[in-house]
């Protein structure tokens, strides 16, 4: 039989788009409203087949924006070149399927899961074989769940491992293989966003200013609230970018992302996020009840975040402002040192002055891209002036509180050498002043703490920061 004539049958998640419909809607939902996931529940009771049917009723998925599979995209715009009939057989919801077909405009016909049939497996190879004949057709799959539809098959086209495509070959001698490789680790620990931990540095901030640093007790105290907010920053970072998908691939950079990109599956990231939220709970109950109390706070208002607040305007960076400050608050909870009103005054001014940094880089590059809004977000590049007044005052207020309090008399009484700190006052003025003038030119990343510890310049003033107060100490 000539291969033009045989009909190329292919399938939708895994194959021609790197991510799973079925998790990618549900996300959709949770995000929409988290009483759905209740709703699930007792939809799946009636099968899967019908949790799909009433999850695809209630969202709305921009297929245009989805991850394909470039290299296997091309190859089958080749076979459709050829003469050949493409179907697409899924075993997601139709709905999906058909919008999905109509994108490409390369399908002859769809076969997909609808409210009563779960189109995946042995049933999606009966279907296959009843419209074709067995072996009158070839499958393209990715998945040891397509095992029984390529047996049926004519020819088998695999897209991902050497795991599945062994698997392939035992049914069915004839493959076409499309190798998929992915360093799991390097994924894992780029999503997990390892480098942001630096934030949780601000956790021995109390330990520092209340000169208790050479305490191994408190050290070890603050040590296991690092990791244990560390955990928890990650998972609330995977939960954030699953529930941002579509708004992610819109985004210059953030598309590259490993769960936006479809290099890492969503289910793998839903049971990483529950491990570490277990890992993270394990270590709070080493510490006292008022560091699991502040770290169950920041955990909730960062669910928040992830889910409303940050689409509103200025709610978002008061949050962000408020999260930076939970970690020094969380410091001084985990060690049971008692923080000052100078110390709270301080964070929540200086990091509210870099949660408008953080905003005002990212318009600043909309309008760069000539773009108008923030997908996603509560701001258009109109706010651009208005954010770098805001930002400017909060940074110059917070070197000024710094300034109140090296004049007043808790210096002189807990310092040996308290005008040695002044210099800090003049490297912390000079740190905020370059951090706006570079976000001014364009030349600030996305996330000015990145900066800080990428930065050589950063890096040495922060350094001389704490120099600083060892000398002073």
């Amino acid at each position: 039989m000539a291969e033009a004539s045989v009909p190329l049958c292919v399938d939708l998640d895994g194959t021609l788009t790197a991510t799973d419909l079925l998790v990618e809607s549900f996300l959709v939902l949770v995000k929409k409203n988290p009483v759905y996931i209740l709703y699930c529940f007792v939809w799946l009771l009636r099968g899967k087949a019908y949790l799909k049917a009433q999850i695809a009723e209630r969202v709305a998925i921009d297929v245009s924006v989805l991850p394909y599979n470039a290299r296997f995209v091309e190859y089958l715009r080749e076979q459709r070149q050829s003469g050949r009939d493409l179907y697409l057989c899924t075993a997601s919801n139709k709905q999906f399927a058909e919008q999905i077909a109509k994108h490409f405009g390369i399908f002859t016909g769809v076969l997909a899961s609808d409210h009563a049939h779960n189109l995946k497996g042995s049933q999606k190879a009966g279907a296959l074989t009843k419209e074709f004949g067995a072996h009158g057709f070839d499958y393209c799959g990715n998945a040891l769940a397509d095992v029984p539809v390529w047996k049926a098959s004519r020819q088998a086209i695999v897209v991902g491992n050497r795991h599945i495509a062994a698997a392939a070959e035992r049914v069915n001698k004839t493959i076409v293989f499309f190798e998929e490789k992915r360093s799991l680790v390097r994924l894992t620990l780029k999503e997990m966003r390892v480098y942001q931990w630096v934030k949780n540095l601000l956790i021995f901030v109390p330990l520092l200013a209340s000169h208790r640093f050479t305490d191994p007790a408190m050290l070890l105290a603050e040590t296991l609230a690092f990791f244990s907010f560390s955990f928890c920053a990650s998972a609330v970072y995977l939960l954030n970018d699953m529930l941002d998908l579509d708004s992610d691939r819109r985004h210059a950079k953030k598309r590259n992302r490993p769960f936006a990109s479809g290099q890492l599956p969503l289910t793998y990231g839903m049971a990483l996020t529950l491990t570490l939220l277990v890992a993270s709970a394990a270590l709070a109950a080493q510490l006292a009840p008022n560091f699991q109390l502040v770290l169950g706070g920041y955990f909730i208002v960062t669910l928040a975040y992830s889910f409303k607040l940050k689409r509103l305007m200025l709610v978002d960076v008061f949050t962000l402002a408020a999260l930076y400050t939970s970690r020094v608050i969380a410091g001084g909870a985990a060690a049971d040192i008692l923080l000052s009103d100078w110390l709270i005054m301080f964070s929540v001014l200086i990091f509210l002055s870099l949660a408008m940094v953080k905003r005002y880089t990212e318009l600043d590059a909309l309008l760069r891209d000539g773009k108008v809004s923030a997908a996603g977000r509560g701001y258009v590049t109109q706010d651009l002036g208005i954010l770098r007044s805001f930002g400017t005052a909060s940074g110059y207020v917070a070197v000024l509180v710094l300034a109140l309090y090296l004049n007043s008399s808790d210096v002189r009484l807990l310092y040996r050498h308290p005008h040695a700190l002044w210099v800090l006052f003049g490297l912390l003025l000079y740190w905020v002043s370059r951090v706006w003038m570079l976000a001014f030119r364009g030349e600030m990343h996305d996330d000015p703490i990145v900066y800080a510890i990428k930065n050589r310049l950063s890096l040495l003033v922060i350094c001389l920061c704490i120099a600083t107060i060892v000398a002073a100490i």
